[in-house]
């Protein structure tokens, strides 16, 4: 994966799949084995643990071989550095949208007086 090299847009990466995103809606209720989780899915297991491969490269979640089964889990600390960086980004634009509404105020104030000079 050339261009998702740092561990942000690897996570990113991840999420953008439909199949890896209900993944992680179903960890978000606590572990789960790995033939629990691809129950849901109308696909053979190879290809459901290719997710689950990617999921795990990114560090969204962890994995243990206990007996005959492999467990699921959620890490929660990649994902705190997603929503590190959208909180931070989603300040910045509300910053901007408050300097452009400022803008237009007193864009709108002062075609206001222009009208009413003429």
């Amino acid at each position: 994966m050339p261009y998702h090299s740092n561990p942000l847009d690897l996570a990113f990466h991840a999420l953008s799949d439909p199949t890896r995103r209900a993944v992680v809606s179903r960890l978000a209720n606590g572990e789960a084995s790995v033939s629990d989780l691809a129950a849901p899915f109308n696909m053979a297991l190879p290809s459901f643990t290719q997710h689950l491969k990617v999921l795990e490269e990114c560090g969204l979640i962890a994995s243990e071989k206990r007996g005959r089964s492999r467990w699921c889990q959620l890490v929660p600390e990649r994902f705190n550095e997603a929503a590190v960086w959208m909180e931070a980004e989603r300040r910045r634009w509300i910053e901007r949208l408050d300097r452009l509404e400022l803008h237009l105020d007193h864009k709108d104030e002062e075609d206001g007086r222009h009208e009413k000079s003429d």
